[in-house]
């Protein structure tokens, strides 16, 4: 893939003039588009263009056009041209274009999957840049970009879409690629603009014949010109017609010789092509064929050495052929001008021949050290069978590109695998391999069948084994816990499986265990494992053995060990990067911020979780994000910052969403729910309830919990007090108290109330019996005496136990569980006409709700209040779409300034020492909020309103 450095502005526009040409005629309407398109992202917005068409239609040319337009109105222009042979590169080329152009190359990331360091590498890049100029990112021939840039393409334009950035793809129509189908997909939900390039006018191709030839096209010319314009209107075929007869007189073209082939290449074409090919020395011509295999950009001493050749006998063939106007000789390598050129010189090679010369091509290639890229789609287009060495080369292609574009990867790992025999051992490490990544991804159904397919194929016990563990992995990054215990079960009774195999089953079961709520069942899988863990010599074995124990006597209700194990964990990760890699929830620090939101240590999981965060994002396990987010959530939502809590579960979705990862966390839509519920926009809570369901899948026993109370929560409001109670008995009556601590504290006492209300006394008294058994001498006796004494006042309407609820809550930081505990005190005590500290309690409540945001409950409270003679203040909602200034949060204020002082999401997420997907969530809000689309209109309005970058907002 070829890129301009955007730093080289003279030499960029002085290259883009040479390549357009003679005139761009006949697309006036798309120039227009494109100008559109450069004053929106001048004005402060950014925009995405697609030029789209069939090959020779105009597409680059109307892209370099674009190029020239930018550069003169002060963009600064990153540009990158693919090639075919890019579709196997690891990497992305428009990465490499904006590292060359800033001389600044970004570490990589020690992490198996890099798609988060991409990400944000490159929209910190070009969002950097976009605070000095608009920014043009420009793709020629989108159709070959790496699989990377591809992913780039189709997940930055959404992010970056308040950025003066403009986005400009060229790709052809009929591709057949899956990942460019993506893209169009992904760019045509965001609103691109798409220009289709259609069939120029008979006229439009008369006149680019008379730009070339100097002087009107003569009746022969203009004869064969028709034929163009019925497949279709092409003017790259128009122009090479035109050339071909000026040169050779070439005329006595039959009716039907402009028809397209299945190639989509005319016959008039072809042979036009191929008369100037016999035209020249036979050096030229067979530099040529040589150069149509090697690619559109060729390298002359690989062209040479497949010739048997030395370079300087060549010198001659190279000046014909430049001379032809087929190749172009300007930069470092040997370029055909144009890729209907090259694809019609290989075309008219016989197929034998073209499939012996791609062999030899990845001989060759090999033998100098060339990209695995190149290697790859050399092997790729000979067909197979393929040696030992090809064998070699395309399984590293394929890891390499795992760790950025792990989708194109699996892709390319079953078509080796389809080269190879059954039986080669090499196979099913390829498919094996093609599973786990496609894991990686949202194509869990296409691992597990997969999976499936291979099976059957004869496998020893080794590799069956190793092959069930994956599918097991993949189930439980789906939440399909049930489906891994069967393949990890099978896979244990395998024979003669080696220890360290047998322990990799054995830990993940204990973990399935875990997931399924059965505590005991974890302890018993694989007895002596924990005790050998802590003799290993990997500290992430150690460390892993740490975690697994916090979390049993987590879930056995023993929150002073647990925390005390969590917190021995996170300080070993820490001096041993190597056990951060271990898979949520079981990184040490997100584990000991989930134990620390159970106990009276609150107020330390917003330092452990921003710690965690940052580490994780600057090591790139972008996989585990979401994850760091939703624990985030659920911490912000036992504060009572409800709205801060939304932003953070929303947050992990759209990382999740970015990442393409395997199953966006159904307990983020839960929250959701949860939150717009006390809100009281009940339609936004069933709507994400609705999502959560169905994002779960199999996965309803691991987020059952969370499922359950929002839902149960969601029917209370809408009074269906009996459904709320029915919704919570299925799940919490077998399994607490392990269901129980899933959840944060001051969910506990909603449980029994609503068991109460519906009129299931049963379930309350088992969420009290469970809470009873909790053990804790130190870190959580605030919070626990707080909620044994709410659940103890509800289950026997006894205000004593109500009021020391409440004072016990005063000292844990848990505004929403006080307002709960009053809310309910004040109630008992309405009804035995304590009618003065009933209102007392009640406008406390109301305080708190309000300070919260929980609208629906303030509302709740108010109408108990007017049933006591109290008059209050209406109730302020949230709504959808476009308010106003006066209903920003106070945390989407603090951004205002930072935006006014000019920094970028990245900095200002370093000031506020949040993540920036954190702040890429605020700034959504605010534009919808106020109705705006970018920071530019951003910085006005809060100019206008006198808001100055020592501001508060």
């Amino acid at each position: 893939m070829q890129s301009t450095d955007p730093a080289d502005q003279e030499d960029g526009e002085r290259a883009s003039e040479a390549a357009t040409g003679p005139r761009l005629r006949g697309r006036d309407r798309e120039i227009d588009a494109a100008r559109e398109a450069l004053d929106a992202v001048s004005g402060g917005r950014g925009a995405c263009v697609v030029v789209e068409g069939a090959a020779g239609v105009g597409k680059s040319r109307l892209l370099a056009e674009l190029d020239r337009m930018a550069r003169r109105s002060g963009f600064d222009v990153v540009s990158v041209r693919a090639d075919e042979l890019d579709q196997y590169a690891a990497g992305a080329a428009l990465q490499a274009a904006l590292q060359s152009s800033d001389g600044a190359h970004r570490a990589l990331a020690a992490t198996d999957d890099q798609r988060l360091w991409l990400l944000d590498g490159i929209a910190d890049a070009l969002e950097d840049r976009a605070q000095r100029a608009p920014v043009a990112v420009l793709v020629d021939d989108a159709q070959w970009a790496d699989p990377a840039t591809l992913f780039v393409l189709r997940t930055l334009p959404g992010r970056l879409a308040s950025a003066r950035i403009l986005w400009a793809l060229a790709v052809r129509s009929d591709t057949e690629r899956p990942t460019v189908a993506r893209v169009r997909e992904d760019l045509e939900r965001l609103g691109a603009r798409w220009l289709t390039l259609g069939p120029l006018p008979q006229q439009e191709l008369q006149h680019i014949a008379a730009d070339i030839l100097g002087a009107e096209p003569s009746p022969g010319l203009v004869r064969l010109l028709r034929g163009v314009a019925g497949n279709p209107g092409n003017p790259f075929l128009a122009s090479e017609l035109t050339r071909a007869f000026a040169d050779t007189g070439v005329a006595g073209q039959e009716t039907g010789e402009g028809s397209l082939l299945s190639d989509g290449i005319p016959v008039s074409f072809r042979r036009s092509v191929a008369a100037r090919v016999d035209r020249l020395p036979v050096d030229a011509v067979h530099l040529l064929q040589i150069g149509s295999v090697l690619g559109r950009e060729f390298d002359l001493v690989t062209a040479a050495r497949m010739m048997g050749r030395r370079v300087g006998s060549l010198l001659s063939g190279v000046e014909a052929a430049t001379n032809s106007g087929l190749l172009s000789a300007d930069g470092p390598r040997l370029v055909f001008r144009h890729g209907l050129a090259r694809q019609a010189v290989h075309d008219n090679l016989p197929p034998a021949v073209r499939t012996a010369l791609h062999r030899e091509a990845a001989e060759t290639l090999r033998g100098t050290g060339a990209r695995q890229a190149e290697v790859a789609w050399h092997v790729v287009m000979s067909g197979g069978p393929v040696d030992d060495e090809a064998v070699t080369t395309m399984t590293t292609a394929v890891r390499d590109m795992s760790s950025s574009a792990p989708e194109a990867a699996a892709d390319l790992a079953q078509r080796v695998a389809g080269l190879l025999p059954v039986p080669d051992p090499r196979r099913l490490a390829l498919l094996t391999d093609a599973a786990e990544y496609l894991g990686r991804t949202r194509r869990v159904h296409d691992a597990l069948d997969l999976v499936d397919a291979t099976l059957p194929v004869g496998l020893d016990p080794l590799q069956e084994a190793r092959l069930r563990l994956v599918a097991a992995e993949i189930h439980q990054a789906a939440g399909d816990d049930d489906a891994a215990m069967t393949h990890l079960r099978t896979a244990l009774d395998l024979p003669a499986l080696p220890s360290d195999l047998r322990d990799r089953l054995l830990k993940t079961m204990a973990t399935g265990h875990i997931y399924l709520g059965d505590i005991t069942a974890a302890e018993r899988t694989g007895p002596g494992l924990v005790e050998a863990s802590y003799h290993s010599d990997e500290p992430s074995v150690v460390v892993s053995a740490m975690v697994f124990q916090a979390q049993t006597f987590f879930y056995r209700g023993h929150l002073d060990r647990a925390l005390e194990l969590a917190e021995g964990a996170t300080r070993r990760a820490a001096t041993q990067p190597a056990a951060l890699y271990l898979r949520p929830p079981r990184i040490p620090a997100l584990w000991l911020a989930t134990v620390l939101t159970v106990t009276d240590r609150l107020a330390d999981t917003e330092r452990v979780l921003r710690e965690g965060q940052r580490e994780a994002e600057a090591l790139g396990l972008g996989w585990s994000l979401p994850h760091w987010h939703v624990v985030r959530a659920c911490a912000l939502l036992e504060q009572g910052a409800l709205d801060d809590a939304a932003v953070e579960a929303e947050a992990g979705l759209m990382i999740a969403d970015e990442l393409d990862i395997t199953l966006p966390n159904p307990q983020a839509r839960s929250m959701l729910a949860l939150v717009e519920t006390r809100r009281g926009d009940l339609a936004k809570a069933r709507a994400h309830l609705q999502a959560a369901r169905t994002g779960s899948g199999t996965s309803l026993q691991r987020y059952a919990p969370w499922l359950a109370v929002a839902g149960a929560c969601l029917a209370e409001a809408e009074g269906e007090s009996e459904q709320a109670a029915a919704n919570l008995a299925d799940t919490f009556m077998p399994h607490a108290p392990a269901r129980l601590l899933a959840l944060p504290p001051s969910l506990w006492p909603a449980l029994v109330r609503i068991a109460l209300r519906g009129g299931d006394r049963q379930l309350g008294r088992t969420v009290a019996d469970a809470l009873r058994g909790l053990t804790t001498e130190t870190t959580s006796r605030q919070i626990a005496g707080a909620v044994n004494a709410h659940v103890e006042g509800l289950l026997h309407r006894e205000p004593r136990a109500l009021a020391s609820a409440v004072t016990h809550y005063r000292a844990t930081g848990r505004p929403a569980a006080l307002a709960a505990a009053c809310e309910d005190l004040g109630e008992l005590e309405a009804a035995t006409a304590d009618t003065t500290s009933a209102i007392a309690h009640l406008e406390e409540a109301a305080h708190w709700a309000s300070a919260v945001g929980a609208a629906h409950d303030q509302e709740r409270i108010r109408r108990r209040l007017r049933r006591l003679g109290v008059r209050t203040a209406p109730v302020h909602t949230h709504r959808a779409g476009p308010q106003g200034w006066g209903d920003l949060t106070e945390s989407e204020r603090k951004l205002i300034p930072l935006v006014v002082e000019g920094l970028t999401n990245r900095a200002i997420a370093d000031r506020l020492y949040v993540s920036v997907h954190t702040v890429n969530t605020h700034m959504k809000h605010i534009f919808a909020k106020l109705g705006i689309n970018s920071r530019v209109e951003l910085t006005r309005l809060a100019i206008e309103r006198g808001v100055s970058t020592d501001s508060t907002g």
